[in-house]
Protein backbone atom coordinates (compact mmCIF):
# COMPACT_ATOMS: atom_id res chain seq x y z
CA UNK A 1 0.00 0.00 0.00
CA UNK A 2 2.93 2.56 0.64
CA UNK A 3 6.20 2.95 -0.45
CA UNK A 4 8.97 4.56 1.96
CA UNK A 5 12.53 5.67 2.81
CA UNK A 6 14.61 6.62 5.46
CA UNK A 7 15.81 10.37 5.21
CA UNK A 8 19.55 10.30 5.62
CA UNK A 9 20.55 13.32 4.23
CA UNK A 10 23.00 15.93 5.98
CA UNK A 11 19.86 18.38 5.55
CA UNK A 12 17.70 15.93 7.51
CA UNK A 13 19.87 15.05 10.16
CA UNK A 14 20.14 18.49 11.08
CA UNK A 15 16.26 18.73 11.29
CA UNK A 16 15.99 16.17 14.07
CA UNK A 17 14.46 17.14 17.04
CA UNK A 18 14.25 15.70 20.86
CA UNK A 19 10.44 14.43 19.46
CA UNK A 20 11.91 12.65 16.38
CA UNK A 21 14.95 12.01 15.01
CA UNK A 22 14.41 8.99 12.63
CA UNK A 23 11.78 10.39 9.64
CA UNK A 24 10.88 8.61 6.22
CA UNK A 25 9.22 9.70 3.06
CA UNK A 26 6.25 7.65 2.90
CA UNK A 27 4.62 7.68 -0.42
CA UNK A 28 0.73 5.81 -1.28
CA UNK A 29 1.73 3.22 -4.02
CA UNK A 30 -1.63 3.30 -5.75
CA UNK A 31 -3.59 6.71 -6.46
CA UNK A 32 -6.21 5.46 -8.35
CA UNK A 33 -8.73 5.62 -5.92
CA UNK A 34 -7.79 9.65 -5.09
CA UNK A 35 -10.33 12.32 -6.43
CA UNK A 36 -7.64 14.67 -7.60
CA UNK A 37 -4.74 12.05 -8.78
CA UNK A 38 -7.02 9.68 -10.42
CA UNK A 39 -8.85 12.75 -12.42
CA UNK A 40 -5.38 14.33 -13.72
CA UNK A 41 -3.44 11.35 -14.02
CA UNK A 42 -0.91 12.38 -10.96
CA UNK A 43 1.29 10.87 -8.87
CA UNK A 44 0.95 11.55 -5.05
CA UNK A 45 3.62 13.46 -3.87
CA UNK A 46 5.31 11.68 -0.99
CA UNK A 47 5.11 12.89 2.87
CA UNK A 48 7.55 13.18 5.64
CA UNK A 49 6.69 11.81 9.09
CA UNK A 50 8.39 9.88 12.04
CA UNK A 51 9.31 6.44 11.09
CA UNK A 52 6.94 5.23 13.81
CA UNK A 53 4.57 6.58 11.71
CA UNK A 54 4.37 3.14 9.75
CA UNK A 55 2.86 1.43 12.76
CA UNK A 56 -0.22 3.66 12.14
CA UNK A 57 -0.19 4.06 8.64
CA UNK A 58 -2.47 1.02 7.25
CA UNK A 59 -4.53 1.53 10.21
CA UNK A 60 -5.20 5.63 9.09
CA UNK A 61 -5.86 4.28 5.58
CA UNK A 62 -8.14 1.60 6.13
CA UNK A 63 -10.01 3.60 9.05
CA UNK A 64 -13.73 3.10 8.62
CA UNK A 65 -15.26 6.37 7.68
CA UNK A 66 -19.04 7.50 8.87
CA UNK A 67 -20.93 9.48 6.60
CA UNK A 68 -21.97 11.93 10.04
CA UNK A 69 -17.89 12.80 10.44
CA UNK A 70 -16.33 15.93 10.56
CA UNK A 71 -12.85 16.53 9.78
CA UNK A 72 -10.18 19.33 9.69
CA UNK A 73 -7.56 18.75 7.82
CA UNK A 74 -4.45 21.30 7.37
CA UNK A 75 -1.00 21.70 6.87
CA UNK A 76 0.63 22.93 10.06
CA UNK A 77 -0.07 26.11 11.51
CA UNK A 78 -2.65 27.16 9.33
CA UNK A 79 -5.36 27.82 11.60
CA UNK A 80 -6.15 24.20 12.37
CA UNK A 81 -7.32 25.20 16.21
CA UNK A 82 -9.11 28.05 15.21
CA UNK A 83 -11.00 25.64 12.62
CA UNK A 84 -11.62 22.63 14.84
CA UNK A 85 -13.47 24.75 17.87
CA UNK A 86 -15.22 26.72 14.87
CA UNK A 87 -16.38 23.25 13.57
CA UNK A 88 -16.91 21.81 17.09
CA UNK A 89 -19.25 24.43 17.97
CA UNK A 90 -21.00 25.11 14.89
CA UNK A 91 -21.88 21.58 14.84
CA UNK A 92 -22.91 20.88 18.06
CA UNK A 93 -25.35 24.05 18.79
CA UNK A 94 -23.34 26.57 20.04
CA UNK A 95 -22.73 24.39 23.20
CA UNK A 96 -19.88 26.50 25.16
CA UNK A 97 -20.59 24.83 28.25
CA UNK A 98 -19.43 21.27 27.10
CA UNK A 99 -16.87 23.01 24.90
CA UNK A 100 -15.84 24.63 28.34
CA UNK A 101 -15.64 21.20 30.84
CA UNK A 102 -13.83 19.05 27.46
CA UNK A 103 -10.47 20.26 25.96
CA UNK A 104 -10.91 20.48 22.51
CA UNK A 105 -8.14 17.29 21.82
CA UNK A 106 -10.89 15.47 23.14
CA UNK A 107 -13.36 16.70 21.07
CA UNK A 108 -11.56 16.73 17.79
CA UNK A 109 -8.79 14.17 18.28
CA UNK A 110 -5.70 14.57 16.09
CA UNK A 111 -5.50 11.15 14.41
CA UNK A 112 -2.11 10.65 13.41
CA UNK A 113 -0.78 12.23 16.63
CA UNK A 114 0.06 8.92 18.28
CA UNK A 115 3.19 8.89 15.47
CA UNK A 116 4.41 11.99 15.89
CA UNK A 117 4.12 12.63 19.96
CA UNK A 118 4.56 9.31 21.07
CA UNK A 119 1.14 7.84 23.38
CA UNK A 120 0.88 10.32 25.68
CA UNK A 121 -2.26 10.90 24.38
CA UNK A 122 -3.10 7.41 24.34
CA UNK A 123 -3.29 5.61 20.85
CA UNK A 124 -5.32 8.55 18.97
CA UNK A 125 -6.68 6.45 15.83
CA UNK A 126 -8.03 3.73 18.74
CA UNK A 127 -9.26 6.79 20.23
CA UNK A 128 -11.06 8.40 16.96
CA UNK A 129 -12.52 4.45 16.45
CA UNK A 130 -14.36 4.77 19.46
CA UNK A 131 -15.27 8.60 19.72
CA UNK A 132 -18.82 9.14 19.88
CA UNK A 133 -20.70 10.19 16.52
CA UNK A 134 -20.82 12.82 15.30
CA UNK A 135 -16.92 12.24 15.22
CA UNK A 136 -14.74 15.24 14.87
CA UNK A 137 -11.13 14.44 13.75
CA UNK A 138 -7.87 16.35 13.25
CA UNK A 139 -5.56 15.71 10.57
CA UNK A 140 -2.27 17.75 9.23
CA UNK A 141 -1.90 14.61 6.71
CA UNK A 142 -1.86 15.13 3.02
CA UNK A 143 -4.93 13.79 0.99
CA UNK A 144 -3.18 10.96 -0.24
CA UNK A 145 -2.42 9.43 3.43
CA UNK A 146 -6.47 9.68 4.59
CA UNK A 147 -8.33 6.98 4.88
CA UNK A 148 -9.41 5.84 1.44
CA UNK A 149 -13.23 6.14 2.81
CA UNK A 150 -13.23 9.23 2.60
CA UNK A 151 -13.81 9.36 -0.93
CA UNK A 152 -16.59 7.28 -1.06
CA UNK A 153 -18.35 7.79 1.97
CA UNK A 154 -17.92 11.60 1.93
CA UNK A 155 -18.16 12.84 5.22
CA UNK A 156 -17.60 16.80 5.33
CA UNK A 157 -13.67 17.80 5.47
CA UNK A 158 -13.11 21.10 5.73
CA UNK A 159 -9.86 22.44 4.78
CA UNK A 160 -7.89 25.99 5.94
CA UNK A 161 -5.34 27.24 3.73
CA UNK A 162 -2.63 30.19 4.71
CA UNK A 163 0.06 32.17 3.28
CA UNK A 164 3.09 30.05 3.19
CA UNK A 165 5.50 32.39 4.07
CA UNK A 166 3.34 33.15 7.28
CA UNK A 167 3.33 29.39 7.50
CA UNK A 168 6.87 29.41 7.87
CA UNK A 169 7.42 31.28 10.27
CA UNK A 170 5.11 29.60 12.75
CA UNK A 171 6.37 26.96 11.98
CA UNK A 172 9.70 27.94 12.53
CA UNK A 173 8.65 28.86 16.43
CA UNK A 174 6.44 25.51 16.80
CA UNK A 175 9.29 23.41 15.69
CA UNK A 176 11.84 25.24 18.02
CA UNK A 177 9.96 25.47 21.06
CA UNK A 178 7.65 22.72 20.92
CA UNK A 179 9.24 19.59 19.37
CA UNK A 180 12.66 20.30 20.88
CA UNK A 181 14.37 21.51 17.06
CA UNK A 182 17.89 22.93 18.43
CA UNK A 183 19.08 24.13 14.59
CA UNK A 184 19.51 27.21 12.97
CA UNK A 185 16.79 29.40 11.59
CA UNK A 186 18.28 29.07 7.78
CA UNK A 187 18.72 25.41 8.22
CA UNK A 188 15.05 25.18 8.95
CA UNK A 189 13.86 27.50 6.47
CA UNK A 190 16.06 25.66 4.04
CA UNK A 191 14.35 22.06 5.03
CA UNK A 192 10.89 23.45 4.64
CA UNK A 193 11.69 24.77 1.25
CA UNK A 194 13.75 21.35 0.81
CA UNK A 195 10.68 19.74 1.69
CA UNK A 196 12.23 18.04 4.73
CA UNK A 197 10.62 19.31 7.06
CA UNK A 198 7.60 17.11 9.38
CA UNK A 199 4.02 16.88 6.99
CA UNK A 200 6.33 18.62 4.03
CA UNK A 201 5.74 19.08 0.98
CA UNK A 202 3.91 22.10 2.12
CA UNK A 203 2.52 23.60 -0.93
CA UNK A 204 1.11 20.05 -2.66
CA UNK A 205 -0.62 19.80 0.63
CA UNK A 206 -2.74 22.68 0.00
CA UNK A 207 -2.98 22.44 -3.76
CA UNK A 208 -4.53 18.59 -3.91
CA UNK A 209 -7.06 20.06 -2.04
CA UNK A 210 -7.50 23.36 -3.67
CA UNK A 211 -8.19 20.55 -6.80
CA UNK A 212 -10.75 18.96 -4.76
CA UNK A 213 -12.95 22.16 -3.64
CA UNK A 214 -15.72 22.35 -5.55
CA UNK A 215 -16.92 18.69 -4.32
CA UNK A 216 -20.09 19.10 -2.08
CA UNK A 217 -18.68 17.29 0.73
CA UNK A 218 -15.47 19.90 0.75
CA UNK A 219 -15.31 22.94 2.43
CA UNK A 220 -12.11 25.10 1.41
CA UNK A 221 -11.57 28.24 3.88
CA UNK A 222 -8.29 30.95 4.16
CA UNK A 223 -6.99 32.00 7.29
CA UNK A 224 -6.78 34.84 6.14
CA UNK A 225 -10.43 35.59 5.52
CA UNK A 226 -11.07 34.25 9.06
CA UNK A 227 -9.02 37.09 9.59
CA UNK A 228 -10.66 39.47 7.44
CA UNK A 229 -14.15 38.59 7.71
CA UNK A 230 -15.07 35.97 10.24
CA UNK A 231 -18.56 36.27 9.96
CA UNK A 232 -18.91 35.69 6.50
CA UNK A 233 -16.94 32.99 7.06
CA UNK A 234 -18.90 31.45 10.20
CA UNK A 235 -22.15 31.74 7.62
CA UNK A 236 -20.40 30.06 4.92
CA UNK A 237 -19.40 26.90 7.42
CA UNK A 238 -22.90 26.97 8.83
CA UNK A 239 -24.18 26.27 5.28
CA UNK A 240 -21.50 24.14 4.77
CA UNK A 241 -22.63 21.56 8.06
CA UNK A 242 -26.38 22.60 7.76
CA UNK A 243 -26.90 24.46 10.88
CA UNK A 244 -28.57 28.26 10.82
CA UNK A 245 -27.76 30.81 13.75
CA UNK A 246 -29.34 34.45 14.22
CA UNK A 247 -26.46 36.87 13.48
CA UNK A 248 -26.53 37.75 17.26
CA UNK A 249 -25.61 34.15 17.90
CA UNK A 250 -22.49 34.54 15.17
CA UNK A 251 -21.40 37.55 16.96
CA UNK A 252 -21.25 35.50 19.91
CA UNK A 253 -19.72 32.99 18.38
CA UNK A 254 -17.19 35.52 16.98
CA UNK A 255 -16.68 36.96 19.73
CA UNK A 256 -15.65 33.40 21.00
CA UNK A 257 -13.40 32.50 18.42
CA UNK A 258 -11.15 35.91 18.79
CA UNK A 259 -7.47 35.59 19.08
CA UNK A 260 -7.40 37.19 22.33
CA UNK A 261 -10.20 34.84 23.73
CA UNK A 262 -9.08 31.46 22.49
CA UNK A 263 -5.14 32.13 23.76
CA UNK A 264 -6.46 32.79 27.10
CA UNK A 265 -9.25 30.03 26.78
CA UNK A 266 -7.56 26.57 28.34
CA UNK A 267 -9.70 24.33 26.75
CA UNK A 268 -9.61 25.87 23.37
CA UNK A 269 -5.68 27.13 23.26
CA UNK A 270 -3.50 23.35 23.25
CA UNK A 271 -2.67 23.85 26.99
CA UNK A 272 -3.00 20.59 27.77
CA UNK A 273 -1.48 19.03 24.27
CA UNK A 274 1.73 21.64 25.33
CA UNK A 275 1.81 19.76 28.67
CA UNK A 276 1.62 16.54 27.47
CA UNK A 277 5.21 17.68 25.10
CA UNK A 278 6.75 18.83 28.33
CA UNK A 279 6.27 15.23 29.82
CA UNK A 280 7.49 13.16 26.47
CA UNK A 281 10.44 15.75 26.25
CA UNK A 282 10.69 15.85 30.09
CA UNK A 283 11.70 19.87 30.42
CA UNK A 284 9.60 22.66 30.98
CA UNK A 285 7.97 24.73 27.63
CA UNK A 286 8.15 28.31 27.76
CA UNK A 287 5.72 28.98 24.40
CA UNK A 288 2.46 29.60 23.85
CA UNK A 289 0.57 27.24 21.13
CA UNK A 290 -1.23 30.08 19.92
CA UNK A 291 1.87 32.80 19.48
CA UNK A 292 0.49 35.71 17.53
CA UNK A 293 -2.49 34.61 14.95
CA UNK A 294 -1.46 37.74 12.32
CA UNK A 295 -1.75 38.11 9.02
CA UNK A 296 1.59 39.25 7.15
CA UNK A 297 4.05 38.20 9.93
CA UNK A 298 6.44 36.61 7.85
CA UNK A 299 7.64 40.53 6.93
CA UNK A 300 9.32 41.22 10.55
CA UNK A 301 11.46 37.68 10.56
CA UNK A 302 12.17 36.63 6.87
CA UNK A 303 14.82 38.62 4.56
CA UNK A 304 13.60 39.31 0.78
Amino acid sequence: MFSHKLMDSQLARDLATELHDRQIEIKLSDASSLPVFGKNNLEPSHCVLPSQYLQYADRIRNLTVYKDDVWVVTFPKCGTTWTQEMVWLIDHDLDYETAGKFDLNLRSVFIEASAVIGDCLGDTVERVENLERPRHIKSHLPLALLPSQLWTVQPKIIYCARNPKDVAVSYMHHYRHLHGYKGTNEAFLDGLLAEQVLWCPQVPHTLDFWNIRNLDYVLFNHYEEMKKDIMSVLRKTCKFLGKSYTDEQLEKLAQHLSFDIMKKNPTANQTQLVKALEKVRDTKIDFKFMRKGQSGCHRDELNP
